[in-house]
C-alpha cells in the first residue's frame, strides 16, 4: 500500500539573523523558530544561506575546527526532527571528497534525508565564495520531502546562467525552494523579482526566495522573502529589514503547485529602505561587537547630525554620547545647531573645547614649521585632535566611535587621516551628500519602524537649509573647494557607479576641467578610503567590496 502523495503543503520561511561564527547561537535561533513554526502547523523549515555558519563567512570556512562545529551542530538539529514536527532545510559549510561545499542539509524524521551542494560560486563585487569554496561537482537533482520533489538551489544558482532550475525541473522537482544571502542595495527588490521570475518562466515551476535578514559588516541582509507562481504572480511578499518566522500555504492542483496564502507586506520607498539599511547595519555592527554604546563628534553639521539620529534610532538616546569640540572656528549657529540636535534626540550631550590641545601641538611645532605659511596642516590639527578626544573617550569608556563622513567626501578625499576617519563604523559611508539631505528630510517627518528614536524634528532645519562647512578656517563653506554637491554627485556617480568615460560625463553637460579634477582627486584618494572604518553598504558599488582600486595608479582619462 503506496502512501498518499500530499495536496497541501505548509511552508515556514524562517527570515532572521544569524551572527557570523556564532553557532550555538545560530542553531538556537534556529530551534526556536522550528518550535514556532511547528506550534503553526508548518511541514517544513526553510532557513537561508549557510545559516549555522552565518553569511557570508570568508576565510573561516578554512579553518577546519568551524567547519567541524557548523557539521556537528546540522547533525544534532537533524535529530531533532524526530519529534514528528516539521522538517528542516538549512544552510551549513560541509567538507567532502569533492571539497569545501556551501550546502544545504535536508533533514525530516530523525535524520538527514539529503545534502545538496551549491553549484554556481559567485566570484563578483562583495562575493568571492571561489575563494573559499568548491562548486558542486554535480548538477543537483530533486529532493523526496514526504511525498514531494523539492528542487533547491542555493542564491547564486538561480542568478547565473547554468540552467540549475531547468534541469531540476527536468529531473522531476516540483517546488523550487531557494535558501539566499542576499545583500541590500538600492532598488535590489526589483532585482530580485526579475531574476525568480526568469527561473519561473525558464523552469515552469513555482519558486520560494528565503533570504537573510541583519547587518555584516558592511553588508546589509535586508530579508524580504517571497514567492512567484507560475502565472508569474507575486504569491507572497515578507517584510524587508524586519526578523519573522511565517506560514505559507501551497496546494497542489491539476497544473502543479502554487502558493495560496501567505504575507503580503509592503516594501518601503527608496528614502526609507535607504534609512533603514543605515540603521539596521548600524544597530548589528554594535551589537554583534559587544560595544554597550557609541560616541559621536557632533559638529552641528549635516553628516554628524543624521549619523546621531540613526544611532539613536538604532541603539536608544541612551546609548549613545555625543560630543561638540568647538574652536576659533566654529560658529554660533554650529553651537546651537548641534545642541539642538542633541536636545530633540534625547542623548547625552558635552562640549569640550579644542583650543588649548590644538594651540599645544601649534606650539610645539613651531620650530619645525618655522618660515612656512600656514594652511592645510594647521586645518588638520583641529581634526586630528578632535579625532584623539573621541578616540580617549571611546579607550575610556568602552564606547565605539560612530564616525561621520559621507561618500562624497570620501571619494575625493575630503577627510582627514587621524582624524575625522577615526572611527570604528561609518553609517553613511555609502551616501552621497545629497542623499544625506535626502535621508534627513525623509526622518522629519517620518519614524522607521523599529526605531528608539522620537518622532518629529530631529535634525534642525537650519543644519539642513545652511551651507555645509569643515569650519576649519575664517567663513570656509565646502564649495570653496569642490563643486556644488548636486553637481559633484552626479560626476562621482557617473565615475563610480557606472564606470562612465571622461567624454561621457561631458556629454551630461558637465565641465570637462571639473570632471577631470574630480576624477583626479577620486583616484589619489585610494590610501584614505582604505584606511577609513567599514560602512553600511547602500550603492551598487561601495569602495572597499565592490570598488578595488590600486592606491598607485598613474591611469587618468584624457578623452
Amino acid at each position: 500500500m503506496t502512501k498518499k502523495t500530499p495536496d497541501i503543503l505548509r511552508i515556514a520561511v524562517a527570515q532572521l539573523n544569524p551572527t557570523v561564527g556564532d553557532v550555538a547561537g545560530n542553531i538556537a535561533k534556529a530551534r526556536e523558530a522550528r518550535a514556532d513554526a511547528a506550534r503553526q502547523g508548518a511541514d517544513l523549515v526553510l532557513f537561508t544561506e549557510l545559516f549555522i555558519a552565518g553569511y557570508p563567512p570568508e576565510d573561516l570556512v578554512l579553518k577546519p575546527a568551524f567547519v567541524t562545529a557548523c557539521e556537528r551542530a546540522a547533525e544534532e538539529f537533524a535529530k531533532e526532527t524526530g519529534d514528528g514536527g516539521p522538517g528542516v532545510i538549512i544552510g551549513v559549510p560541509l567538507r567532502r571528497k569533492s571539497g569545501l561545499h556551501n550546502s544545504v542539509i535536508i533533514a525530516d524524521g530523525g535524520k538527514i534525508i539529503a545534502e545538496r551542494f551549491k553549484v554556481d560560486l559567485p566570484n563578483y563585487g562583495e562575493f568571492d565564495e571561489k575563494r573559499v569554496f568548491q562548486a558542486g561537482p554535480d548538477m543537483p537533482g530533486p529532493v523526496n520531502f514526504r511525498g514531494v520533489r523539492l528542487g533547491i538551489p542555493i542564491c547564486e544558482d538561480i542568478w547565473g546562467e547554468l540552467g540549475v532550475c531547468e534541469t531540476l525541473a527536468e529531473s522531476g522537482a516540483e517546488i523550487l525552494l531557494v535558501p539566499n544571502g542576499s545583500p541590500y542595495y538600492r532598488a535590489k527588490m526589483d532585482v530580485r523579482h526579475q531574476v525568480a521570475i526568469r527561473q519561473v518562466i525558464e523552469s515552469g515551476l513555482p519558486l520560494l526566495y528565503a533570504n537573510q535578514l541583519g547587518g555584516q559588516d558592511e553588508l546589509v541582509f535586508d530579508g524580504a522573502s517571497f514567492a512567484i507562481n507560475t502565472d508569474h504572480s507575486l504569491a507572497f511578499q515578507m517584510s524587508q529589514f524586519e526578523e519573522t518566522v511565517a506560514i505559507t500555504t501551497w496546494k497542489r492542483n491539476g497544473e502543479g503547485w502554487a502558493c495560496v496564502e501567505g504575507p503580503m507586506s509592503k516594501i518601503p520607498e527608496r528614502e526609507e529602505a535607504d534609512y533603514r539599511a543605515c540603521m539596521l547595519g548600524l544597530r548589528d555592527y554594535v551589537n554583534k561587537n559587544g560595544f554597550k554604546n557609541v560616541v559621536l563628534g557632533l559638529s552641528g553639521g549635516i553628516d554628524s547630525a543624521i549619523c546621531a539620529a540613526l544611532a539613536v534610532d538604532a541603539l536608544g538616546e541612551e546609548r549613545l554620547r555625543a560630543i561638540m569640540m568647538p574652536y576659533r572656528y566654529t560658529s554660533k549657529d554650529s553651537l546651537k545647531d548641534a545642541e539642538d540636535c542633541a536636545r530633540a534626540l534625547g542623548c547625552r550631550y558635552d562640549i569640550v573645547p579644542i583650543h588649548e590641545p590644538v594651540d599645544g601641538f601649534s606650539h610645539a611645532l613651531t620650530q619645525l614649521f618655522e618660515g612656512t605659511k600656514e594652511g592645510i596642516t594647521e586645518e588638520n590639527l583641529q581634526s586630528r585632535a578632535r579625532g584623539t578626544i573621541l578616540m580617549a573617550v571611546s579607550n575610556k569608556f568602552g564606547s565605539m566611535v560612530v564616525t561621520t563622513g559621507n561618500k562624497s567626501e570620501m571619494s575625493v578625499g575630503y577627510a582627514t587621516l587621524y582624524g575625522d576617519m577615526n572611527g570604528g563604523f561609518n553609517p553613511i559611508k555609502d551616501l552621497y551628500k545629497m542623499q544625506v539631505y535626502a535621508l534627513s528630510r525623509w526622518r522629519n517627518t517620518h519614524v522607521p519602524p523599529g526605531a528608539l528614536g522620537p518622532s518629529g524634528e530631529v535634525i534642525p532645519k537650519n543644519i539642513i537649509d545652511k551651507a555645509p562647512s569643515a569650519e576649519l578656517r575664517e567663513n570656509q563653506t565646502d564649495q570653496d573647494s569642490l563643486p556644488p554637491y548636486p553637481v559633484l554627485d552626479d560626476i562621482l556617480e557617473c565615475l563610480v557607479e557606472n564606470e562612465m568615460g571622461v567624454d561621457e560625463i561631458f556629454a551630461r553637460g558637465h565641465d570637462r576641467d571639473t570632471v577631470h579634477r574630480i576624477e583626479h582627486l577620486l583616484y589619489i584618494a585610494e590610501y584614505k578610503r582604505r584606511q577609513a572604518a567599514p560602512g553600511v553598504k547602500i550603492t551598487k558599488k561601495n569602495f572597499g567590496r565592490d570598488r578595488r582600486y590600486p592606491i598607485t595608479n598613474r591611469f587618468r582619462d584624457r578623452g
